[in-house]
């Protein structure tokens, strides 16, 4: 079994990128799990707090989940052709203490994909995301893309994702990606 985790960068209610992260979850192959975490509840980073209190609650929980997954899936917006600052946030926080890091992400396999209104997906963001990815020193899954633009014809007014083509484009993104953290464990 392939344990992924996934976390959507948007923290709004009705986020399309959590709609899409629910959506992968339900596409995974027999026997391989994609569990939808959140970061609601990450406070802004701050060296002082770290300091003085330590790292969060929320923080730990959700390091101790991606250490002990197969695979990290980013669930990407773009905002202003970049990273959204809620998100970055979050994996700072993550990042923390730096001796950490290497436990949380180093070798970890990881995966970016996103879905935006607009014409060209989370292209931009995704390519934001390269230098801080490469910094962590995980290992990136770049065997398929998922930029998904055009959201707001692609998902029912409840939130599911009903386009046809689409499903099969995320089902295949995400077994593959599954896959290739399968085979990073020597599984």
């Amino acid at each position: 079994m392939t344990r992924l985790i996934g976390l959507s960068g948007s923290l709004r209610r009705g986020s399309l990128n959590t709609a899409l992260l629910r959506a992968a979850a339900g596409l995974m192959a027999d026997g391989d799990e994609l569990t939808v975490d959140t970061i609601h509840g990450i406070p802004l980073y701050d060296g002082d707090v770290e300091a003085t209190d330590g790292i969060p609650a929320a923080v730990s929980a959700l390091k101790e989940a991606i250490a002990g997954a197969d695979g990290l899936l980013l669930v990407t917006p773009e905002y202003n052709n970049s990273i959204p600052g809620p998100f970055k946030n979050a994996i700072d926080w993550l990042s923390r203490p730096p001796a950490d890091t290497r436990r949380v992400f180093a070798g970890k396999p990881v995966a970016v994909m996103g879905v935006s209104p607009g014409g060209f997906g989370t292209v931009l963001a995704q390519a934001a995301w390269l230098p801080v990815l490469r910094t962590l020193g995980v290992d990136l899954w770049t065997g398929n893309r998922m930029a998904v633009s055009h959201a707001g014809k692609l998902f029912g007014e409840d939130g599911t994702l009903a386009d046809p083509k689409t499903v099969e484009q995320l089902r295949s993104f995400v077994q593959g990606f599954a896959a290739f953290a399968r085979s990073a464990s020597g599984g």
